[in-house]
């Protein structure tokens, strides 16, 4: 399913062609448009992703008590003399899964069957509709894992299918399904029909645009803004983020709420229209004459008077284009002992990101404080961390930055469980590490995207994305682990943090170096390069190893 025919002959006039590139100018008018278009994926992407924070939030409970709490419309979370009731725990709070049996006088204890919910904040949601509580917690695990399941198949499937068919159809297609499976999750009245639905929603609602919206971007801009550029793009996740908040807070009804989520799918349905397909892929593709129109375009755009030649390119593409042709696809990215490498540390590192990220993300619930401004700061915390950053990436390099930001996240996360168990310490901790972890996760996009080379980068972020869905399925279900042990879930998350961390300096840095086009260059790319190299002042060239396959021809 990954596999794709790609022309490799193409690429001598696809240099050519796209030297024009420079005459466009790396974030011109036409660049701004497309990306602020592509924008809106990750925008759309968070609120699906997080819509279940909210729509399944679990509020403070105890057990509904006989005789007190028998008239669902008047049952009070707080009563007097509750002690009497239920059983104090050695943390001095009450128990909330078991109650004294009224029928005894022997203070003999019984597991609770319903319960009364606060709903200081939560009006209704999944979790107080479905009892996500005590034995039943792996219900709000799962139905959290199946949509990250969803985003894992998807990210396995349309990854690969965006190589194969194009960018901007997958992206289309999913943006219609989003949508409809955002409505149908607000509708279903059955837990596992919800799980099915979740699903789909995961495989549309953030895989399927999500992905080659980024790829796109980063196929249009240039190396100059390719930073500032892939770091907003998670700035819009983070937005999106915040927008899950700000609804949750507004919209008391559950219902409601998730109709709201799944409707703003809706802002990428016009996007048939408005946005074009990446070039690069075009040309490599074989449709010269598509790729040729899109360069036009972006020259008119931006206010070039050059004119591109479009016959001359049309017709040397098509004498060549069937001289060879090879099937390319995920396997050729562990064919070769070097991409090979590189691969398996790239997908750990996506692991590592998304498994302390959505840990800390769908968390939140959990700590000290009003729930939707604590997961509004969440949200917001990320931004500060993607401008400082924007201006340490090109100066540091990605390489040491994404690995200090790694290690400090798991220490962060270390710290909280163990030395700070509540209130506003622990809040604090978790947030700096929310900030570090999404300030590594976003230059894995980007590092992701300028270490593997045009044949097989779609395939390769999909890989990734794969990869940190695999880990994001199993977050939620790693935090069930806190039943054992508090600290444990949190001592998951830096361990594989920290180690990540440390093995990302085994990467060659990519800062200032063109995007690569074969796989053979991929192979080639500063085979020698590592941090500890680097440090050890054995640096090779950055230019050594590749030359601009993109550079702008002179058009004249």
């Amino acid at each position: 399913m990954f596999t794709h025919t790609y022309t490799f002959t193409c690429f001598t006039n696809f240099q050519n062609i796209y030297k024009g590139w420079k005459n466009i100018g790396d974030f011109g008018k036409y660049q701004f448009w497309q990306f602020c278009l592509q924008l809106l994926s990750a925008m759309t992407a968070a609120v699906n992703m997080l819509s279940l924070v909210t729509v399944g939030a679990v509020p403070d409970h105890r057990c509904a008590i006989p005789t007190i709490d028998d008239d669902l419309g008047t049952r009070n979370f707080s009563i007097t003399n509750l002690d009497r009731y239920i059983p104090v725990l050695e943390t001095l709070k009450y128990d909330s899964c078991s109650m004294y049996d009224v029928n005894s006088s022997d203070n003999v204890t019984i597991k609770c069957n319903d319960w009364v919910y606060d709903t200081t904040f939560h009006k209704s949601s999944r979790g107080m509709d479905w009892h996500f509580v005590c034995d039943r917690r792996w219900m709000g695990a799962t139905a959290q894992s199946a949509y990250m399941f969803g985003v894992f198949f998807g990210s396995l499937t349309l990854g690969a299918a965006a190589d194969k068919y194009g960018r901007k159809n997958v992206f289309c297609g999913s943006a219609v399904l989003q949508v409809v499976f955002g409505v149908a999750a607000a509708y279903v009245t059955e837990f596992y029909a919800f799980l099915i639905v979740q699903f789909f929603y995961g495989i549309f609602g953030s895989a399927g645009s999500y992905i080659p919206g980024f790829v796109l971007a980063m196929e249009l801009i240039g190396p100059s803004r390719r930073t500032v550029c892939g770091i907003s793009f998670q700035a819009a996740f983070s937005f999106g983020f915040m927008l899950v908040a700000g609804w949750g807070a507004l919209i008391p009804d559950r219902q409601l709420l998730q109709l709201v989520y799944g409707l703003h799918g809706v802002v990428l349905l016009g996007h048939w229209w408005l946005m074009d397909e990446s070039p690069r892929w075009l040309w490599a593709n074989g449709k010269v004459n598509e790729a040729v129109k899109i360069v036009q375009k972006a020259l008119k755009v931006n206010g070039s008077a050059i004119t591109v030649d479009a016959s001359q390119f049309v017709s040397k593409a098509t004498v060549r284009r069937h001289e060879k042709e090879v099937n390319v696809g995920v396997t050729d990215l562990f064919k070769t002992p070097i991409l090979r490498k590189r691969t398996l540390n790239v997908c750990f590192s996506w692991f590592a990101n998304s498994l302390v990220y959505y840990g800390l993300s769908l968390g939140t619930g959990k700590l000290y404080g009003n729930p939707y401004l604590v997961l509004f700061l969440a949200g917001c915390v990320e931004l500060p961390g993607y401008v400082v950053t924007i201006l340490l990436m090109d100066r540091t390099g990605r390489r040491s930055l994404v690995s200090f930001f790694m290690i400090s996240g798991g220490i962060c996360c270390c710290v909280a469980a163990y030395l700070f168990q509540g209130g506003t310490t622990r809040t604090l901790l978790v947030m700096l590490g929310k900030l570090t972890i999404s300030s590594s996760f976003s230059i894995v996009y980007n590092y992701s995207a300028e270490l593997f080379p045009t044949a097989v980068r779609n395939t390769a972020l999909g890989l990734g994305a794969m990869s940190a869905r695999l880990s994001g399925t199993a977050t939620p279900l790693i935090g069930l682990l806190d039943s054992l042990n508090p600290a444990l879930p949190s001592t998951i998350f830096a361990i594989i943090a920290i180690l990540s961390g440390f093995l990302m300096l085994f990467l060659p840095e990519t800062l200032g170096e063109p995007m690569l086009q074969t796989i053979e260059e991929g192979e080639r790319f500063k085979t020698d390069d590592t941090w500890f190299k680097s440090v050890c002042g054995s640096k090779k060239s950055a230019k050594e190893d590749t030359k601009e396959q993109m550079e702008p021809l002179k058009v004249v």
